[in-house]
């Protein structure tokens, strides 16, 4: 017996309703989306649990993936956390504020900065790496090894497909002198 979710009975109803629709993607995306709401909320609450904002974490993480000395370029840290160099320049302020990293000068090029952890900043990190693999794991739960790694793999080519997709522009035509 197949079991419905809240997914089913909404496109559902919007078949009923859209019946020329091919609600096919809808299927996929929704629920993408309300397992993204549940993940965010198990994320936030396990970086704030480790003393974290997510956006904190996120800096943080790029920095203690790149190995000691903990240390990357803001271009770099705009890259990986995907927000704009303003964002970023706020976001290493307010954490040079709370002691998390700190701001050098970039031994190659004497005007650029170069963004360190600080001891404390990799503490946290760590302990919040901790708790989000904890709580992944648990949202994981339900599902056997091979189907995680089925999925997985499901997912990586679905996001390949998304990050090659361009939204097609429109093109308005300027109207024609009669």
């Amino acid at each position: 017996m197949k079991h419905e979710d809240e997914v089913d009975r909404i496109i559902a109803a919007w078949g009923r309703e859209r019946p020329d629709l091919d609600l096919a993607p809808l299927t996929v995306f929704s629920r993408l989306w309300r397992i993204a709401k549940h993940v965010d909320r198990s994320r936030a609450r396990a970086f704030e649990r480790s003393g974290l904002a997510s956006w904190e974490f996120d800096v943080l993480a790029v920095l203690r993936r790149g190995g000691a000395p903990f240390t990357q370029s803001p271009k770099v840290l705009v890259q990986q956390t995907m927000v704009s160099s303003g964002t970023m320049t706020n976001r290493i302020d307010r954490m040079v504020e709370r002691g998390l990293v700190r701001r050098l000068t970039d031994p190659n090029d004497g005007r650029g900065v170069l963004v360190e952890m600080t001891p404390l900043g990799l503490t946290l990190v760590d302990a919040a790496m901790t708790r989000l693999s904890d709580a992944e794991e648990r949202l994981l739960g339900g599902l056997p090894r091979s189907e995680r790694d089925r999925l997985s793999v499901l997912l990586k080519r679905l996001a390949a497909s998304v990050d090659r997709f361009e939204p097609e522009t429109e093109q308005v035509e300027p109207p024609h002198a009669e």
